[in-house]
């Protein structure tokens, strides 16, 4: 599974610094194996620690600021554990026209969060996304990886609850 679709219940082993050791160690001689390393590392638990920082450092002969810069760069990696489930709201134009603004705001509001967040009990984090070419169906949103168009309150509710079950 993508990296990009953590959420749905991959990427939950709790943060173990040797097992993170024996991830980069797996992946250490491939050539330009940051990406990969912190790909894989985000699939096994589900974002990267601040510990891995260091361990991929010393693997790769990098410097912690050029380690840190790339996951900071790329923003689907995480630096703290996202909730159970992930909710990804299109921002792009398309979406915009057809009122995805005021529902962001909605969106944001009823889930008590900011872009990036996760609700106090864990259940859902709500990230920014630009486009996801649904353009035709906005406004859009990715929800545990899964497309849904003409999202509004109501149809949000609904898909997390579906995802619950």
């Amino acid at each position: 599974m993508p990296s990009h679709e953590l959420g749905r219940g991959a990427g939950r082993e709790p943060w173990d610094a040797g097992r993170a050791a024996g991830i980069i160690a797996e992946h250490a001689r491939r050539e330009g194996a940051t990406l990969p390393i912190l790909h894989a590392l985000q699939e096994t638990f589900g974002y990267v620690d601040g510990e891995a920082v260091p361990l991929i450092a010393d693997a790769l002969n990098l410097s912690r600021a050029e380690v840190h810069g790339c996951i900071t760069f790329y923003h689907d990696f995480r630096s703290e554990p996202a909730g159970r489930h992930t909710v990804k709201l299109c921002r792009a134009e398309a979406c915009q026209a057809v009122g995805a603004d005021a529902l962001h705001e909605d969106v944001l509001r009823r889930y008590d969060v900011a872009w990036h967040g996760t609700t106090r009990d864990g259940r859902v984090t709500v990230e920014p996304v630009f486009c996801l070419g649904l353009c035709a169906c906005g406004p859009a949103a990715l929800v545990d990886g899964e497309p849904v168009g003409r999202l509004d309150l109501d149809t949000l509710a609904d898909a997390l609850t579906e995802r619950a079950a």
